[in-house]
């Protein structure tokens, strides 16, 4: 397999990969990713692959190769254009120890290929200067809420202990398609990367993976969508979005665990077009870091510190879809 892009390759691209199937042999390789890609032409396909497609030994693909089972197609994309960021934040509690900020969604934690100024890393920089607090943990950039941060490095230590040693209680709230039944319970399904499919950052439930638990309670329901109370308590990449996809019910605006599996890809190609947007259900995906408790790192006080649900969210618990 490929393990470094080709240096003509810019470094902010993303690299999706498809194994070709049994049934798939003989395909000529425009065609196989035109079916995977269906919102692509054949045309705009041969011109990604004249630039951008590789076998999985690093050679360049030409469009119209014969493909053999077990082959990998590799391409690169550009990200879809930087969307407009908030630039500001909350704060749902400060002390000369510890900040909890109520992140906005849209917000990136760091900066990336993508981002620079425009990021939570940036803004407190901004707000506190070179002195800025440090972030303890993440959170995905289309998830809002509670993110916690130290402002000393003896509270920086003892927040990244805690988090480590699963002492932070969290708590999400998310708008899910359908209802899940029964209305509370637990989902206790090991997790591990998706070596399967052609999305690289995908998670995956297998029996081989890391141990994953994640509890839930349904507070609401308002048609077709619940508003589910979810406690994670390990803490796998996107292990909440995984567990309720699981359950037959994925995060409303999800568009990578969400119903329609080709909508991440095709958004990969388009960006959010409002034709995405409605095929994933929202513009992003519907996830919020609600509550966090913790004993404080510095005083030993028991705090319990919570963050109102987003307008995007209470609307959407509100109109019928």
């Amino acid at each position: 397999m490929l393990s470094d892009r080709p240096s003509m390759i810019d470094p902010s691209w993303l690299r999706i990969e498809f194994p070709v199937p049994k049934e798939y042999a003989g395909w000529r390789v425009d065609l196989f990713v035109a079916h995977r890609m269906r919102r692509l032409s054949r045309t705009r396909v041969q011109k990604i692959l004249s630039t951008a497609g590789f076998d999985g030994t690093g050679k360049p693909l030409r469009p119209n190769r014969a493909l053999a089972e077990g082959d990998l197609v590799v391409i690169y994309r550009p990200p879809p254009e930087e969307p407009e960021t908030p630039r500001t934040f909350g704060i749902a509690y400060e002390d000369e120890w510890i900040l909890a900020v109520d992140k906005p969604s849209g917000l990136p934690m760091h900066p990336t290929a993508r981002y620079h100024r425009n990021t939570l890393t940036s803004l407190l920089k901004e707000a506190y200067g070179e002195s800025r607090p440090n972030i303890a943990h993440r959170l995905d950039a289309e998830t809002s809420g509670l993110v916690l941060c130290a402002k000393t490095r003896e509270a920086e230590r003892g927040l990244k202990m805690m988090f480590a040693e699963r002492k932070i209680r969290k708590a999400y709230l998310a708008v899910t398609f359908g209802i899940p039944d029964p209305p509370e319970g637990r989902v206790e399904i090991p997790m591990r990367l998706d070596t399967r499919g052609p999305i690289r950052i995908k998670m995956c439930c297998a029996a081989d993976g890391l141990p994953s638990l994640t509890e839930y309670a349904v507070l609401s329901a308002a048609g077709p969508r619940a508003l589910v109370e979810c406690r994670p308590r390990t803490g796998r990449q996107h292990q909440i979005r995984v567990h309720l996809a699981t359950l037959g019910h994925p995060i409303v605006g999800d568009k990578l665990y969400g119903p329609d599996s080709d909508v991440f890809l095709d958004y990969i190609a388009q960006g959010p077009t409002d034709e995405i947007v409605r095929r994933a259900g929202a513009r992003r995906q519907l996830l919020h870091a609600a509550n966090v408790t913790l004993v404080h790192p510095i005083t030993h006080e028991t705090l319990m510190i919570d963050c109102p649900l987003p307008p995007d969210m209470v609307r959407a618990m509100e109109e019928t879809p």
